[in-house]
């Protein structure tokens, strides 16, 4: 049976087992983050503009 005392007391270890990164790293990634997804934001922007044009060019 589900005993909501001994999960949230296990929880509790595991969240103290856990290495939390500081915070250089955390604004480090989360920037990199930021530049890869508007990198991938920019090509498949210009896929789309160039394959619509394509078809546009097709159709007519």
């Amino acid at each position: 049976m589900f005993d909501p005392i001994k999960f949230l007391k296990e929880t509790k270890i595991e969240l103290e087992k856990v290495t939390w990164p500081k915070k250089a790293e955390t604004i480090r990634l989360t920037q990199v983050i930021i530049i890869v997804t508007l990198i991938v934001s920019f090509y498949l922007g210009l896929l789309d503009y160039l394959f619509s044009r394509l078809v546009k060019f097709l159709i007519s």
